[in-house]
């Protein structure tokens, strides 16, 4: 079932277009990773998903129904949740305090909205640090607090950007991990990432842009061996024999 459709988007910036007719499908169920070079326009495919910018062109179906009129609280509230690649937590709440105020999105009492927050934290390893202000987090726990934020609004696919960034070697596992336990209690993923162990470890299939043009589609092996992908993006470290 194709749960997410992005039909020749386009999105112009003047007469600059960062992204420039891209269509891709996500299966319900699955982990689909969007990869390309800094500045070919993955962000600004999420950010025309759940129109944070308004598309220039195109259409993007969810569930069968055109979402590209719509707000982007409206599209949170279809079930389409996502983080930023830039994590910028309420610094001055605590990390239950943070969940908390995502989870408004789908119940209207305190006390729902802390009993999601709640069982959002111990999925995502964090309800031991419930109590400490956001600001105080180190890089690896802003990141998880990031997409408990997001998984907070009950998402039914959860567009995530750049989780790995700045993680060392056991917080990577440890993304991994989690990233892959979001896919098994249901929830389909779309992914941006740099980080080639994360996006080839876990993507079932793999989407590469470069200026703001599809160059590939296909599975992780697929297009690791693209020689357009190879050449713009990857280098020859990463084609697999």
């Amino acid at each position: 079932m194709k749960l997410l459709e992005v039909k020749n988007l386009t999105k112009a910036f003047g007469g600059l277009k960062a992204v420039n007719n891209v269509s891709f499908t996500v299966e319900k169920g699955e982990i689909l990773g969007l990869i390309g070079p800094n500045g070919s326009g993955k962000t600004t495919t999420f950010n025309c998903i759940n129109q944070f910018y308004p598309i220039t062109s195109g259409d993007i179906l969810f569930k069968g129904k055109s979402i590209s009129a719509l707000k982007t609280y409206e599209i949170c509230k279809l079930g389409i949740g996502r983080t930023f690649q830039v994590v910028k937590p309420l610094a001055r709440m605590t990390v239950l305090e943070n969940v908390t105020a995502s989870a408004f999105c789908r119940v209207s009492s305190i006390k729902g909205a802390k009993e999601v927050a709640s069982e959002v934290l111990q999925f995502c390893n964090l309800w031991k640090d419930k109590d400490k202000l956001a600001k105080s987090l180190p890089i690896g726990g802003r990141k998880r607090l990031e997409i408990a934020r997001a998984l907070a609004t009950r998402p039914d696919l959860l567009l995530l950007d750049e989780t790995a960034a700045g993680l060392n070697p056991s917080e990577l596992d440890e993304a991994i991990d989690l990233i892959i336990k979001m896919r098994e209690s249901g929830i389909t993923i779309l992914i941006v990432e740099h980080i080639m162990k994360v996006i080839m470890t876990i993507s079932d299939r793999i989407h590469a842009i470069n200026f703001g043009q599809t160059i590939a589609e296909g599975t992780p092996k697929q297009v690791a061996n693209n020689p357009a992908v190879i050449e713009a993006y990857l280098g020859e470290e990463y084609a697999q024999g």
